[in-house]
């Protein structure tokens, strides 16, 4: 399968949710204040978010000004629009979408970060499997010790992978694991390291602050450590997404959004705040449970696929 149409049956929810919506809407108006009155609820119903919501209308109007539309010229309008701020949002970054580029830091650290629940591990394990079949030499940490059951989860993926893994006994002190799984990347020559994190309640003061913790561990063996923070999040969750990333950048200094479960919600909207609110890129979109369906963020792809573009 392309991967314009993984994108397309991933986004067929959100799909059916907004631009039904927002055809009705419109149906065959011309562009006015009635019309981007209606339009104002439809976009934020549909998690697209009051802030973005507004600003896309300004954009509108501005439109309206200088060109008549109307009908299919509003949507597509609409369309273009939504295109440019997704792609201001993200600030023109890539992901190398082969996986092949090796980093030039070694080893490169993630911190993997997401409360229970969002597809953190699973996401962790899928990228092992992608950067290993890029011929990147991967090393995980299992520094989630709270729960059995997530550090064996990750020891799945591992195996699946076919990459190392670093653990601790349930319990453990996640800061020294992490130290420990640093400390073999060093040795072993690894090109990157993925920490799993704890999946911590985004409003647990001292539970975030673990996360603190072990950025100062891993800083002690490789001073510019963590090199990226990677967030998860549930897509179908909507703009509790949004109150999750904001409160995990305050903490954690998050570089990087991956937002799973796309292919199973109306709520595939929310990615547009998240990014442009935030002024943090979204890298990688879940779109199934395959090993492949972690994505590259794309955002030409995206618009194509709420909307039933070709390609």
């Amino acid at each position: 399968m392309n991967l314009f149409k993984k994108f397309s049956q991933g986004f067929t929810k959100t799909r059916d949710a907004v631009v039904n919506s927002i055809q009705t809407t419109v149906g065959g108006r011309k562009l006015d204040e009635e019309v981007l009155e209606e339009l104002e609820e439809v976009l934020i119903t549909s998690d697209i978010g009051v802030e973005t919501t507004l600003d896309l209308l300004d954009r509108l109007r501005d439109r309206a000004k200088r060109e008549e539309m109307e009908g299919d010229g509003v949507l597509n309008a609409l369309r273009e629009e939504l295109g440019k701020m997704i792609g201001e949002a993200n600030g023109g970054h890539e992901i190398d979408p082969d996986c092949v580029e090796v980093p030039n830091t070694k080893p490169f650290v993630s911190f993997i970060v997401g409360i229970n629940g969002t597809g953190k591990t699973t996401t962790l394990g899928k990228l092992a499997a992608k950067y290993a079949n890029a011929g990147q030499k991967v090393l995980i940490v299992a520094a989630d010790t709270f729960r059995s059951a997530a550090v064996e989860q990750v020891a799945i993926w591992a195996e699946r992978a076919g990459v190392d893994i670093v653990r601790g006994a349930t319990g453990a002190d996640p800061g020294s694991v992490v130290y420990d799984g640093l400390s073999a990347a060093l040795s072993r020559g690894v090109d990157r390291v993925l920490v799993d994190t704890a999946g911590r309640l985004h409003n647990k003061q001292n539970l975030m602050a673990e996360l603190g913790k072990l950025d100062r561990v891993a800083k002690k063996l490789i001073p510019d450590a963590p090199h990226e923070v990677l967030l998860v999040i549930d897509g179908g969750t909507g703009q509790n997404g949004l109150s999750q990333a904001r409160s995990f950048s305050e903490i954690s200094g998050v570089t990087g959004l991956a937002i799973t479960k796309l292919d199973g919600t109306a709520k595939g909207g929310v990615l547009i705040p998240i990014g442009r609110e935030l002024n943090i890129p979204v890298n990688w979109i879940g779109l199934g449970e395959g090993m492949d369906d972690l994505v590259p963020f794309d955002p030409n792809l995206i618009v194509d696929a709420i909307f039933g573009g070709q390609n």
